[in-house]
């Protein structure tokens, strides 16, 4: 008999996998971060294959910043921004992979475009947050000299751009034969490079940022995967949070979570990305912290969405979270604040 095939799993990095709130954006800071998220993926890699994502808002926002800086060439729009993110962080969890696993591991990083409607009303209504966070005054300032929108992120302000739906993967079959060969995938980086299909004129890239949770729930219903599993920087979604009944959810139905209003940007495409995943396919999906990848996988820690099969109740702890969520959401830039936004 052969040997049975491993199950698989599509694994999401939050910007704290990179960068930390209040760190430099220093190639140094984010090559030990992702050096520490390596180690939590390459557990998962003993029991699970996988496939790895990104997120990029703070290096697609500062690579924004670095090209207005430079006046002689007009600067490059977002998807070729998105695409060199995907080059340099794909190149850093390559590197700190391969140095991580058993011997003999294959890793592949793929630029990998991800196809957005045109005719998508997020172009008219920028939502994702990109860069560093700026002092409010600051913020609107900069908007007005460089046509930006800006929301509140916390006390502070931050750029906030198109953040379409994906709506397809275009090397979603390269991605396939890659796993059919052993390879630890890392790709859709940042959600993937947006692009729109014109019959005709084929694939066009076009400015914006595409969330890249939802993007990787997509990934993991065409690959067949058996689990998404999105790490951030908090312990767990809690329900009503900010407020003295606030309650950590441990599983949920996707029913359960489509009650409840969560912050639109943050915790909000998290919950929508799981929701989405358990209920096309019946695998089901994770959210927690990066140092608790193993136990999330096991269903015991973070929060585990699940369809069929789930007995239908929220598993709820009052209280207790609240202080620690907000401690941690002050430590990561790339995730958007609030990250418990539920009321």
């Amino acid at each position: 008999m052969g040997r049975a095939v491993r199950p698989l799993a599509v694994v999401a990095l939050g910007g704290n996998a990179l960068l930390r709130r209040g760190e430099p954006a220093e190639a140094s800071h984010q090559q030990a971060n992702v050096r520490a998220a390596a180690t939590s993926i390459a557990v998962l890699g003993e029991t699970h294959r996988l496939v790895v994502t990104h997120g990029n808002g703070p290096q697609v926002g500062l690579l924004a910043l670095q090209a207005e800086a430079y006046d002689d060439v007009r600067p490059y729009p977002l998807d070729v921004l998105g695409a060199e993110t995907e080059g340099m962080i794909g190149y850093l969890l390559d590197q700190a992979l391969v140095n991580v696993l058993p011997a003999g591991s294959r890793v592949a990083t793929l630029l990998t475009q991800t196809v957005v409607d045109p005719a998508d009303p997020a172009f008219a209504v920028p939502s994702k947050p990109i860069g560093p966070v700026y002092e409010p005054e600051r913020g609107e300032r900069l908007a007005r000299e460089r046509g930006w929108a800006v929301r509140p992120d916390g006390p502070q302000v931050r750029r906030v751009v198109a953040s379409p739906q994906p709506i397809d993967i275009v090397e979603i079959e390269t991605i396939r034969l890659l796993l059919d060969a052993g390879v630890l995938v890392v790709c859709a980086g940042g959600g993937g490079i947006p692009v729109v299909a014109s019959p005709g004129a084929g694939l066009a890239g076009v400015e914006a940022v595409i969330d890249k949770d939802l993007s990787a729930a997509l990934l993991a219903e065409k690959i067949g995967a058996d689990f998404l599993l999105m790490l951030t920087d908090v312990p767990e979604v809690q329900a009503a949070w900010g407020t003295p009944g606030a309650r950590s959810i441990s599983k949920a139905t996707p029913a359960e979570l489509r009650g409840m209003d969560f912050a639109a940007g943050s915790m909000g495409p998290k919950v929508e990305a799981a929701c989405r995943f358990a209920e096309r396919t019946g695998g089901r999906a994770g959210i927690g912290r990066l140092d608790q990848a193993a136990e999330i996988l096991r269903g015991e820690a973070g929060t585990i969405v699940a369809g069929a099969g789930h007995d239908g109740t929220i598993h709820a702890s009052a209280g207790a979270g609240v202080v620690q969520v907000r401690e941690a959401v002050r430590d990561d830039p790339g995730e958007a604040q609030r990250k418990e936004g539920v009321t």
